[in-house]
């Protein structure tokens, strides 16, 4: 099995490093390209206005001066020698949870790989205060994550499909157990702005990071990883709603 690794934290991030030796815990023909510097909140940002770089580090190890969507397309299309038979995007540092995963660079990674067909896997790992850095730990993920993809590798991707995997914020033994759940949504009025002044007296406005809220019915991955679960949610690129088909149709007729 041919896989490629990517993320949006970065070459030289620690979850790279949990992603690769999760993956070789099922095949030796791993690849790695990943952005040359963190791309959080890139989303499935196509790099247009600027050449994009590729810097070699090893026989199978590359760095790209762009976007996560740009790491899996100069992969597809430049570095490997033929089509992975899967796309593994992270293990990113912080939640990629309920409609949050738009903006996400690492969920787009997997997004792109959806789009060429090839089963694709975007896995973060939930922290549990701002402010952590680098200090973020991998626990969960690096205890439950060979767990989870035992169970997705020969398991059937519909076209244009892929599977969202968030590790609870919690040493690996108190994790209870894997669900599979909807996609949930926040509280659009939950963010928050902090405001400064920088050395030079030039104000800036920076967006902070937030808590997780319920939703109805409490069966989403939100509440999932609330409760102590790994969540594992399978993601459409049809964003087609369906039943404002013919309602619009009507209205457009004649």
């Amino acid at each position: 099995m041919r896989i490629l690794l990517t993320n949006d934290d970065g070459i030289h991030a620690p979850g790279l490093e949990v992603l690769e030796k999760l993956a070789r815990q099922f095949s030796d023909d791993i690849w790695i390209v990943a952005p040359a510097e963190e791309q959080s909140g890139a989303g499935h940002s196509l790099t247009l206005n600027r050449p994009v770089r590729l810097r070699q580090y090893d026989e199978r190890r590359f760095a790209v001066s762009g976007t996560p969507t740009d790491a899996v397309m100069m992969a597809l299309r430049k570095v490997l020698p033929g089509k992975p038979d899967l796309i593994l995007s992270g293990v990113n540092r912080g939640a990629n949870l309920g409609d949050d995963v738009t903006y996400s660079g690492t969920v787009s990674a997997a997004i792109e790989g959806a789009l060429a067909g090839i089963p694709s896997i975007a896995l973060s790992q939930v922290y549990a205060k701002e402010g952590m850095g680098d200090d973020v730990p991998f626990a969960a993920a690096e205890a439950w994550g060979a767990k989870v993809l035992a169970r997705l590798l020969d398991a059937p991707f519909a076209p244009r499909t892929l599977v969202n995997v968030n590790f609870p914020a919690l040493p690996a033994h108190d994790v209870h157990g894997i669900r599979v759940v909807r996609q949930g949504f926040h509280d659009y009025a939950r963010g928050s702005l902090v405001e400064g002044t920088d050395p030079r007296g030039y104000q800036y406005y920076w967006f902070g990071l937030h808590g997780i809220e319920q939703t109805p019915g409490h069966a989403s991955d939100l509440e999932a990883i609330q409760d102590g679960y790994v969540s594992v949610t399978p993601l459409q690129l049809d964003l087609t709603h369906e039943g404002s088909l013919g309602e619009l149709a009507t209205r457009f007729a004649g």
